[in-house]
């Protein structure tokens, strides 16, 4: 039940999205707004599965997560300059419009703190917290705890992969990069028990490629 009102809600957001894309396709915000609403359509399992249960130790912090968070957050970052390095035969900083030479405000806070900090806490609290429990849960009496893992873990890597595939087919290199990035988190959580290695991990890898986007623009 917990698995079809995720997709439910997940469905809604993304319908939402597209409705207000639609509806208003000069509006500055469209875009910003529809974001906000497929974020909403993943906070609410995540509020419907912590209300009915908690994993033991699901959201218990140590300090080996911080380690572990930002090596792999690093490891992952890594992995996606050498998969554009291998498809596109470069490897590029990505891009940030300036005006008069500086990067505006506006893009710290409508793209730089979403995509850094909000957007990784919420997808790793809907991929992680909620299909990749649910799924596990669901599967491990049947068919034991590894082919369990492994199948929890494909299966919301490709969710993961599904979503942003949202605003457009990305390049090859890209693909590779987000597929690699739900396998890793999704495995950091079977494997430690805990959430915020894999939340680290995605915090790390999105804001080292702000980093990167940073000194790109400030260099050329």
């Amino acid at each position: 039940m917990l698995l079809a009102w995720s997709v439910l809600s997940l469905g809604l957001g993304i319908l939402a999205g597209y409705a207000v894309v639609a509806a208003l396709p000069t509006a500055p915000w469209a875009g910003a707004a529809a974001t906000v609403l497929l974020w909403l359509g993943m906070l609410v399992p995540v509020v419907l599965a912590l209300r009915r249960s908690r994993p033991i130790g699901l959201f218990r912090f140590r300090a080996t997560d911080l380690l572990v968070g930002i090596a792999f957050g690093i490891v992952l970052r890594l992995g996606q300059g050498w998969f554009q390095q291998t498809v596109q035969g470069e490897a590029g900083f990505p891009g940030i419009l300036l005006i008069d030479g500086r990067i505006p405000v506006s893009w710290w806070l409508l793209e730089a703190l979403p995509t850094g900090i909000v957007a990784p806490v919420i997808e790793e609290l809907f991929f992680r917290v909620v299909l990749l429990v649910a799924l596990y849960s669901l599967l491990r009496r049947p068919f034991g705890h590894v082919a369990a893992g492994i199948a929890a873990a494909s299966l919301t890597t490709l969710a993961f992969v599904a979503v942003h595939l949202i605003g457009g087919m990305p390049s090859s290199d890209t693909l590779l990069s987000l597929t690699l990035v739900g396998a890793v988190c999704a495995v950091l959580v079977l494997l430690t028990g805990r959430i915020w290695p894999a939340v680290l991990a995605h915090v790390v890898y999105n804001v080292t490629g702000l980093g990167l986007a940073v000194v790109g623009a400030l260099a050329g």
